[in-house]
């Protein structure tokens, strides 16, 4: 086969993760991924009305600038997001402009703080496992953190709960059946599902859920709005089509 004879400039980006939640024999362990510059065939992508209507419009953009060969669906969510942020950079660089409380806001994505995974946190290296004990009712819970791959299989959990039960929204008590690997060392998915559905206390669950939001490594989407000398810290970064194509009118 001939080589391409067009040489695209590539980045090099930093997982936040550093890899260590990834076997050894999985290309991500390096804790970095290569990426290449956006292109016209990326810009065809941000426009293709099935991948948008389908919601896989971001995943196509990220897996056709990604060099690396990876298995998408194996990467942390965490480590997704700082993905996210480099393939906007790399496609319309670092000032990301848009509209907050009716006033034009322009936020420099390369100020966007990364938060690091733990490695004391790492019980056993390579291995994506972490333990908590519930603060209410005392039981051991193991847990991992969530690969887009669990995401898609969660997603397709939810659209088929809907067909039985369209007014129901089952979301967080899914992904928590997604997340824990045992309780009380009982790793039987069943167990764990009825667990999940009638033992876990709704207090455990937010001590969980924010023990969770502490301890995972990603990209602090956040920003501070200043309006007439006043300012409102960590404003979520409002992410659309138009956080990678700007003016897109999408």
């Amino acid at each position: 086969m001939e080589e391409n004879k067009y040489k695209f400039p590539t980045e090099i980006v930093e997982l936040p993760s550093k890899g260590l939640l990834y076997s050894e024999d999985n290309p991500l362990s390096s804790g970095k991924i290569e990426m290449k510059y956006m292109t016209a065939k990326e810009e065809d992508i941000l426009t293709n009305q099935n991948y948008i209507r389908q919601g896989t419009v971001i995943d196509k953009l990220l897996q056709s600038m990604i060099v690396s060969k990876i298995n998408y669906d194996d990467l942390l969510v965490a480590d997704k997001d700082a993905i996210m942020v480099s393939a906007r950079i790399l496609g319309y660089g670092k000032d990301y402009v848009f509209t907050y409380n009716g006033e034009e806001v322009t936020v420099d994505l390369t100020t966007m703080k990364e938060k690091l995974l733990d490695e004391s946190l790492v019980k056993t290296s390579r291995v994506n496992e972490f333990h908590f004990t519930l603060p209410h009712s005392g039981n051991e819970i193991s847990f991992r953190l969530l690969t887009h791959g669990d995401d898609k299989k969660i997603e397709q959990e939810l659209d088929g709960l809907k067909k039985i039960d369209p007014k129901g929204n089952p979301e967080l008590s899914t992904r928590l059946k997604h997340m824990i690997l045992s309780v009380n060392g009982n790793r039987e998915k069943k167990d764990i599902r009825e667990f999940v559905d009638n033992a876990f206390l709704a207090r455990d669950s937010r001590a969980f859920r924010e023990y969770v939001s502490k301890l995972a490594p990603g990209v602090e989407l956040k920003f501070n709005y200043v309006s007439d000398g006043n300012v409102e810290e960590g404003v979520t970064l409002p992410i659309g089509l138009n956080f990678f194509w700007p003016d897109s009118g999408i």
